[in-house]
């Protein structure tokens, strides 16, 4: 046995895993470690994919390294150790024919038996046997054998049924003796039949061969001596192909290696219900309803180690060697992809390159060693080792607990910077209290039912826990005398002490319900939030699609409005048409939701980014005066102005030389870098605000460029019904002047 698989062995019995890793093992092929080795996540995925899947189950094979040996050596296989080659290469055979998913589909569809292989495979039966049919000598063989076994044993009968044996039979049946079919006889047999003695019976009659089956006996084993020869014959052709593909035949055997390590873990899982965790880089070690193979009807472990330390202390006989155990238990059958007991979608293990158990007590007579000295050896022996998890019970076992609690603290300090994680026990509360105050540390207590005297088997995080020693005495047995006397020795300061325990243990779980009450309701919180999330979400959406569905309707409105105008020019038209472009821009975010006192007669407002003066209202249209030109302006568009300007006079003339662009009309348009239709929209507009406004003269900014923009706005200028004329501004080409 290996040093290493030594160390697997000591570990799992360490941990009680020694009838689970036995039960596993029941589903593999052939004997092998539980250790895979190579890409877990590449193992992970596999065993993932083959989960999904019905496949056969493998048969029984040996380990083939003897037999692999011998092919490269050109020595002859015996046809059992041929058939165990030929079961392999069969079983890869039917899984090529599975639909399988992937990774699966490429791995095993990439595995190509030889041809000469697969006609060896042809050879065998379903016993293993050469097939008679394949060959007529063996054929003839197997018949005449078959033939000589049914003439004996007829022969036999009749002797066995002779009224001159029947006074020495002890009875009539044909028994086996040594692979012979035999009669069995009293003494006295040879006065009337001539027969060979080959044994004896436990009452001390004669196991008897009679000599008129002796030539069916001699020719029988002329027969299976031939066989014999014919099959040695096959065996050595076999092995001579075998030679040619060794490499391949060490490939397969290795890759049935592999698949049988997937199919046992997949299979064991289905028989018992667990589940696969994979391991991470992180170190936290999360279980949830975890429960170790070990135990019968387990109570469900729930606990979340994210620390360096985790001290367990609290009642005698109360879990905490075995929560010790299911910590390291998790982590070693997630290191190797063994499935277990857990909720895997909270369930979270880290990985660690060793796991190191310092559970038993190392006291040894022969090696001259105490139980103390025995733990500083194997306390010695991890400062060599780097990324472990170990796991220490009792760990003041054999000295003084105040000396020892202060060695720990030092040792333990010193190892977790090595990067080891401890899970450790205690029942001594100085190693506690030392090590409460590091962040690093994480206490937990295991809890006693005071109602019922006996404890919970549950586990409390954050707290340290009373030993109960007294009331597991009782509970066992020890007179209540002896307790109460007891109690009084051990002082009621320390009692005192427990009860302090005790209530900072009781106002833990108090706060640890309260806070699972408070995320339950913050729960519901949140998924009410998410709820209203998803309706606003909703709700924006058809919103979305009732403005497009109007704003489809509106350019559909607007282009009939155009085609409408160009067969019949009307300047109510064209500044109906400017009201429906000013109202499309209107969005809901310009809608304020402040009160504002209604507009009247003369009010100072504001109309886009003009000051004006409110003339008159008719419906919802309001006349206004802007830098001395009246204006007519949806009423929804004026905001009323808080300050006290005065109007200015209104000029008595109205000549082209005002500055129209103050107005709500611009005497210039910019098209460039527009495309042709954005353009000739733009521009129709343009001249409608223009037309409305009664401006004569503008100016259209289209550049010179390729010169596609002023061909288009030139043609589209000609069959305009408004345009007296047009023409390119002397010295730049770029600007066309209209007069209207």
């Amino acid at each position: 046995m290996s040093v290493l698989q030594a160390t697997e062995k000591s570990i799992i019995q360490k941990l009680d895993l020694d009838g689970y890793i036995a039960q596993f093992k029941h589903y593999l092929a052939r004997e092998k470690s539980v250790v895979m080795m190579g890409d877990i996540h590449q193992h992970y995925r596999y065993i993932k994919a083959l989960s999904t899947i019905q496949f056969p189950s493998p048969l029984s094979v040996a380990a083939l390294e003897r037999e692999l040996n011998i092919i490269k050596k050109q020595g002859v296989l015996g046809l059992d150790e041929i058939y165990d080659f030929v079961k392999i290469c069969s079983y890869f055979n039917k899984l090529s024919t599975l639909e399988l998913p992937e990774p699966l589909f490429s791995w095993i569809r990439g595995i190509e038996i030889p041809s000469e292989i697969s006609e060896i495979i042809g050879y065998f039966n379903d016993e293993g046997q050469i097939n008679p049919q394949r060959d007529p000598e063996l054929f003839d063989i197997e018949r005449a054998i078959k033939y000589n076994k049914t003439e004996i044993k007829e022969t036999l009968y009749k002797l066995a049924h002779s009224s001159k044996l029947l006074p020495y039979l002890v009875d009539s049946q044909v028994h086996f003796n040594g692979g012979e079919e035999t009669l069995l006889v009293r003494g006295g047999f040879n006065q009337v039949i001539k027969a060979t003695v080959v044994g004896r019976s436990a009452g001390g009659y004669f196991y008897i061969i009679p000599q008129n089956i002796s030539h069916l006996k001699d020719k029988e084993a002329a027969l299976l001596s031939s066989r014999e020869e014919l099959i040695y014959r096959y065996c050595k052709q076999i092995s001579a192909v075998f030679f040619k593909w060794e490499r391949f035949l060490s490939f397969i055997n290795k890759e049935y290696d592999r698949f049988d390590h997937y199919q046992a873990r997949v299979s064991f899982a289905r028989v018992n219900e667990y589940e696969f965790i994979l391991p991470n880089k992180d170190k936290r070690i999360k279980l949830q309803d975890f429960a170790h193979p070990a135990i019968d009807n387990p109570i469900p472990i729930s606990i979340d180690l994210n620390k360096k330390i985790m001290l367990v202390t609290g009642v005698n006989a109360g879990g905490k060697t075995m929560l010790l155990k299911s910590m390291l238990s998790a982590v070693y059958m997630s290191k190797y992809l063994l499935p277990f007991r857990c909720d895997p979608s909270r369930t979270q293990v880290g990985h660690y390159k060793s796991i190191e158990a310092v559970i038993d007590d190392p006291q040894s007579v022969k090696n001259d060693i105490s139980t103390f000295a025995g733990r500083m050896v194997e306390f010695a022996k991890l400062f060599e080792k780097e990324d472990a998890i170990v796991g220490v019970d009792e760990i003041e076992l054999g000295t003084d607990s105040d000396e020892a609690a202060s060695l720990f603290r030092v040792m333990l300090d010193e190892l977790k910077k090595r990067g080891m994680t401890f899970v450790v026990t205690t029942h001594h509360k100085r190693l506690a209290s030392l090590m409460a105050s590091d962040d690093e540390v994480e206490l937990i207590a295991a809890l006693y039912d005071e109602a019922q005297r006996k404890p919970t088997y549950t586990f409390l995080q954050g707290s340290i826990g009373k030993s109960y020693a007294f009331e597991t005495a009782r509970r066992y047995g020890i007179p209540p005398f002896i307790v109460e006397r007891a109690k009084e020795v051990y002082g009621e300061d320390k009692e005192n002490l427990n009860e302090l325990i005790e209530k900072s243990t009781s106002l833990e779980r108090e706060m640890r319900t309260k806070i699972s009450s408070i995320d339950e309701q913050l729960s519901q919180v949140e998924k009410q939030k998410q709820r209203l999330q998803d309706e606003e979400i909703k709700l924006q959406e058809s919103h979305r699609k009732a403005v497009a569905t109007l704003e489809n309707r509106y350019n559909a409105a607007v282009k009939k409005a155009q085609e409408a105008l160009k067969a019949k020019e009307s300047t109510e038209g064209r500044r109906l048409l400017n009201v429906a472009h000013q109202r499309k821009t209107f969005t809901p975010k310009e809608v304020k939701l402040e009160s504002q006192e209604p507009l009247k007669e003369g009010d100072k407002v504001k109309y886009r980014s003009h000051k004006a003066e409110l003339l008159s209202i008719r419906g919802n249209d309001a006349t206004i005066l802007v830098d001395g030109m009246k204006m007519r302006v949806p009423l929804s568009q004026l905001k009323k102005r808080g300050d006290s300007e005065q109007p200015k006079s209104v000029p008595k003339s109205s000549k082209a030389d005002v500055t129209v662009q103050k107005t709500g009309a611009s005497v210039s348009v910019k098209v460039l870098g527009l495309y042709a239709d954005e353009a000739i929209e733009k521009v129709d507009k343009f001249l409608s605000d223009a037309l409305v406004n009664g401006l004569r003269e503008v100016q259209i900014i289209h550049g010179t460029g390729g010169g596609v923009l002023a061909k288009v706005i030139t043609d589209y200028l000609k069959n305009h019904p408004k345009i007296e004329k047009f023409y390119r501004m002397p010295g730049n080409l770029g600007i066309t002047i209209v007069e209207l």
